[in-house]
C-alpha cells in the first residue's frame, strides 16, 4: 500500500496588482573569448524500462537521487551505492510527475501535471499527501458554443523558508502557493483579465530576499513576485533574445543574479534585479539535433552550469571570465534534461532520449 492519501482542496483567487513593462530591456551580449573542454567522470545508469520519460532530478542529503518518469508514471529514486533504482505509483497518477525538490527533511514534493496536483511523499514512511487543484475552464476551439475544462497544470516548485510551496500553473496562467500547515491555496493571476494557456509559467526560483521570480514560456518573460504584497512585475528580455527564445528553467545565484535558460536558442541569460538589466551569454554549440539549453544550476555567483542538449554536453560558465568549459556526455544523442548537485558536488543530469541517468563528477 502507498499509504494514506489526503486531498485538501481549500482554495482561492487573490487578483494581484501586476505591472507589465512594455520596452524591451537592453542586454549586454558577452561572447565567451575561450571555449575549453574538458572530460571530468562520467557514470551513466540506465533505468529498468525505455520509454521513461526521465524528468528533472533532485538529490537528497544521502545521496540519493529522485526523479519523475512521465513515460511509466513513476516517482523514481536511485541508490548511488547500490546501484538501484526504485520506482513508485503515485496516487491518483496520470504521468504528470514534472517538477520535484527535496526539502531540508529530505522529503519529496512534487507537481503531478496531468492529475492536477502538488503531491508529498515521506521515504520513510512511504506515505503520500496529495493537495488537489482547481480545474480551469476554456473556450473550446473547435467548438464556441462549448467550454473545456483543463487541469490546472503544476510545473515546477520551490519551497520558502516558512515551508510553504510555491509553484507555476501552466494552463492557468498563474503563480500557485501552497500552505502546508493548513493545506490553503492561494492563486495569483499573471493577467487581468485573466487568461487560460496564454502565458504559460514554467520555471520558478526563489532569492536569497525570498522573492519569487518564474518565466513566462509562452511570452518568453521574466517575471518578480512579491509574497508579501502579491504584486507582480514583468521583464521582456532584449529584442534580439525576446524573439527568438523560449524562456525555460530560472535560477538565484548566491549574489542574488537571476538566470534562465533559453530552450530554442544559445543564450544563458542572466538579469540583474538591482540594474533591471539583463546580460546574455551566448553559450557555442557544437553538433546536430535539439538545439537550446534547459537545465540550469548555480553553485556559486561565479559558477554556472547548464545542460546543452545539441551539443550533447554539460556547460560550465566562468562569470568572471566569460569562459565555458563543455564536458562531453560518453551516450552520444542522449538529450539531457534536468541537473542538480549532490552532496558530494557531484551532479546528476536526465538523459530523456536515452533513458538515463548521469553523474559528472567534474
Amino acid at each position: 500500500m502507498l499509504g494514506l492519501i489526503l486531498l485538501l482542496s481549500a482554495c482561492r483567487d487573490t487578483p494581484p496588482p501586476t505591472n507589465h513593462s512594455t520596452e524591451p530591456i537592453p542586454a549586454n551580449v558577452n561572447q565567451p573569448a575561450d571555449v575549453a573542454q574538458a572530460n571530468g567522470t562520467f557514470n551513466e545508469y540506465h533505468v529498468p524500462q525505455d520509454k521513461s520519460g526521465l524528468m528533472r532530478p533532485a538529490v537528497d542529503r544521502t545521496g540519493r537521487v529522485w526523479f519523475g518518469e512521465m513515460g511509466q508514471n513513476y516517482l523514481a529514486s536511485f541508490e548511488p551505492e547500490s546501484k538501484k533504482f526504485t520506482q513508485i505509483h503515485p496516487p491518483h497518477g496520470q504521468a504528470g510527475i514534472m517538477g520535484l525538490i527535496v526539502a531540508p527533511d529530505d522529503t519529496i514534493w512534487f507537481a503531478e501535471q496531468y492529475a492536477d496536483y502538488i503531491g508529498h511523499y515521506d521515504p520513510r514512511t512511504r506515505h503520500f499527501t496529495t493537495y488537489s487543484l482547481p480545474q480551469v475552464t476554456t473556450p473550446d476551439p473547435s467548438n464556441p458554443k462549448q467550454t473545456l475544462s483543463l487541469p490546472s497544470a503544476p510545473n515546477e516548485l520551490v519551497m520558502d523558508q516558512q515551508g510553504n510551496i510555491w509553484f507555476t500553473e501552466m494552463n492557468a496562467d498563474s503563480i500557485g502557493k501552497l500552505e502546508v500547515k493548513t493545506g490553503r491555496f492561494t492563486h495569483y493571476p499573471l493577467s487581468n483579465p485573466r487568461t487560460v494557456q496564454k502565458l504559460s509559467p514554467y520555471g520558478i526560483t526563489l532569492d536569497k530576499n525570498g522573492t519569487i521570480w518564474f518565466t513566462q514560456s509562452g511570452e518568453s518573460k521574466l517575471g518578480r513576485l512579491d509574497p508579501s504584497t502579491g504584486a507582480i512585475h514583468v521583464y521582456t528580455p532584449p529584442a534580439s533574445a525576446q524573439q527568438t527564445s523560449v524562456l525555460m528553467e530560472v535560477h538565484s545565484d548566491p549574489a542574488g543574479m537571476i538566470w534562465l535558460t533559453t530552450f530554442n536558442t544559445n543564450d544563458l541569460l542572466q538579469f540583474d534585479p538591482h540594474k533591471a538589466s539583463f546580460t546574455a551569454y551566448a553559450v557555442p554549440l557544437t553538433g546536430h539535433g535539439i538545439q537550446g539549453i534547459y537545465g540550469l544550476i548555480a553553485t556559486s555567483a561565479n559558477d554556472i552550469w547548464a545542460t546543452v542538449a545539441v551539443s550533447n554536453a554539460i556547460a560550465h560558465l566562468n562569470v568572471h571570465t566569460k569562459t565555458f568549459t563543455y564536458y562531453p556526455i560518453p551516450t552520444e544523442n542522449c538529450t539531457p534534461l534536468g541537473i542538480s548537485q549532490g552532496p558530494d558536488k557531484s551532479f546528476w543530469f536526465t538523459e530523456s532520449a536515452t533513458n538515463q541517468l548521469g553523474q559528472l563528477i567534474p
